[in-house]
């Protein structure tokens, strides 16, 4: 498989937080199967560990595979359902949307649609300016139920996960447009150079752990586990794009700064570095309303260089889009960058 095709197997699986084992149960699987040892943690994140020609010093590289999602927050008396939301987004960007609702005490799946509770304009008069919120938004289902009772006697319960129709759709032109690239790309990739590291037999100059975290939507990710000696922690998750913001679609994006303050300056200039010596399209940017595993893994305390990039993502935390170019270029700087020699200091 190559990183578009495990692109489209991590978008097709839901993972909402809280709800990942089935797609770390698949990055486990095929992490074996590639030959390599993957561990599993207790908060259900995985890791595989490569021994490198250096074993005293160590790095890290992650990616998370949670998503957005939702939770049934109570369940309607006309039966439909109530939502409350898991990660950092709106209800605006999932009106519309199809959806999975997993069903704890069965184990089955129904269909839906998120909707507005005053969605007709031919019956609401505030159907267009009614504010898109808990308290309005809502899931009708595709089952025949009026009621609460009936919408119970599925099994559907408070509690419940929601995972959103990734809609994935690569076009002829090189763009990529589904929900949750943030951060399927980079866990897609992270897979691929895996399988290209074992199929070539490359010997990484340090013992490179790579880690596929599965709590980063809610603030705290690959923040534990890490090996005393690590000492430099590369997170590979999105660029943001927007207004004031350098990031493309076509390149790869370099942060050196997000919510929870600077990045290590001398490993974000040694990612420069090394994207100009290899001709690597790349942006520098900051991201204002943002966070990651390597921003996690410093407030848990951890005594590391910490570095973050990604490929571009247009529409964060709604129908996203990115195109093959930066993905192209997102890959081959994680992968220069592995290869190359630690920041010094």
């Amino acid at each position: 498989m190559n990183t578009l095709d495990y692109l489209v197997t991590l978008t097709n699986t839901p993972s909402p937080t809280g709800y990942t084992r089935a797609i770390m149960d698949y990055i486990q699987s095929e992490i074996a199967g590639l030959g390599y040892r993957a561990v599993k943690t207790a908060k259900g994140g995985v890791m595989v560990s490569l021994a490198g020609a250096d074993e005293s010093k160590h790095r890290v590289v992650t990616a998370h595979l949670d998503t957005l999602g939702a939770m049934v927050r109570a369940i309607k008396p006309d039966g439909r359902l109530k939502m409350d939301l898991i990660g950092g987004f709106g209800y605006p960007s999932i009106e519309g949307e199809n959806c999975l609702i997993h069903v704890a005490k069965n184990g089955k799946t129904y269909t839906g649609t998120i909707l507005m509770h005053q969605t007709s304009v031919h019956v609401y008069a505030d159907a267009k300016t009614a504010e898109r919120n808990q308290t309005n938004m809502e899931i009708r289902l595709d089952e025949k139920v009026t009621s609460a009772e009936e919408t119970r006697a599925l099994g559907i319960d408070v509690g419940d996960f929601i995972s959103f129709d990734p809609r994935t759709v690569i076009t002829e032109s090189g763009f990529i447009k589904s929900r949750h690239l943030d951060d399927k790309v980079s866990a897609a990739i992270l897979l691929h150079l895996l399988k290209v590291y074992q199929e070539e037999g490359i010997i990484l100059p340090y013992t490179t752990h790579f880690y596929f975290s599965n709590n980063e939507e809610i603030g705290y990710g690959a923040n534990s586990n890490l090996p005393e000696q690590v000492v430099e922690y590369l997170a590979v998750d999105m660029g943001a794009m927007g207004d004031d913001q350098q990031t493309d679609e076509y390149t790869v994006s370099i942060c050196v700064k997000d919510a929870s303050g600077p990045y290590h300056y001398e490993l974000r200039q040694h990612l420069v570095s090394l994207a100009e010596e290899h001709t690597i399209p790349y942006k520098l940017d900051i991201y204002p309303y943002y966070g990651s595993d390597a921003s996690a893994a410093m407030h848990a305390g951890a005594d590391v260089k910490h570095a973050l990039l990604g490929a571009g993502i247009e529409s964060s935390h709604s129908y996203e889009r990115t195109h093959i170019d930066s993905i192209e270029a997102t890959e081959k700087m994680v992968d220069v960058y592995l290869k190359s020699e630690m920041v010094d200091g």
